[in-house]
């Protein structure tokens, strides 16, 4: 699934915002699903972060790139989840836009 968020904030200062906020990903999450939830990030470039995102027994790899007009979430949805493909999508388009305020 591929989700973008348009944005006019430019790169560096998208990237200075995700930077500032990634680290609570995971907290975040977890209150959002009422669920433990653990995200592991990692920075492939300065422009594209993964995410493995581990919650009700599913692993749900993510990443995500900074582009000069919109963050792109490409989320690679297990099969057992497709109930929620919806549910994940609006999450992941409120929360995206909370992170670029």
């Amino acid at each position: 699934m591929r989700i973008a968020i348009p944005h006019t904030l430019g790169k560096d200062e998208v990237r200075r915002r995700v930077e500032a906020k990634v680290g609570r990903v995971g907290e975040k999450a977890s209150e959002t699903l009422a669920a433990m939830v653990t995200v592991e990030t990692s920075w492939v470039d300065a422009d594209h972060l993964t995410m493995d995102v581990s919650a009700m027994g599913f692993s749900i790899p993510c990443a995500l790139e900074i582009a000069e007009q919109e963050l792109v979430f490409d989320v690679e949805m297990p099969q057992g989840l497709g109930f929620a493909r919806g549910m994940i999508e609006r999450t992941i388009r409120d929360k995206g836009e909370k992170l670029l305020v």
